[in-house]
């Protein structure tokens, strides 16, 4: 795979493992997964999504999951001691150099940015 990486497809957790792999890098990976999951979980399982990732001028890689609620934005919360879920968010901050949410004519984007880009073709 190679850079500028686009991908439709929907919003299903079959799909957050399939995705993930395309990547090689830790944080790639993790922001991909987080992403991803954070639509099924706060828009819809099946939503369609767009997953992006490219590299910029800096040297970083942008990760971002467009989807089509432009209402469902995702706030970074801390998860209550013993919770299963509600830390993906605060992963994806914990690695990111940022992130963000944009809105667009048909919905939103979720990014994040990380450091030089590791080896993204697998």
């Amino acid at each position: 795979m190679r850079l500028p990486f686009a991908l439709e497809l929907l919003a299903l957790p079959k799909a957050v493992g399939e995705v993930r792999h395309m990547f090689e890098g830790d944080d790639v990976r993790l922001c991909v997964s987080e992403l991803l999951t954070n639509v099924i979980r706060h828009v819809g399982e099946g939503t369609p999504v767009t997953v992006r990732v490219t590299s910029s001028h800096t040297g970083r890689l942008r990760v971002g999951v467009s989807d089509p609620d432009p209402r469902a934005w995702p706030i970074l919360q801390e998860a209550a001691a013993g919770a299963e879920s509600g830390r993906g968010l605060a992963l994806v901050d914990a690695v990111a150099l940022q992130w963000g949410v944009e809105p667009g004519p048909s919905g939103k984007t979720v990014w994040c940015e990380l450091g030089a880009p590791a080896a993204v073709e697998r």
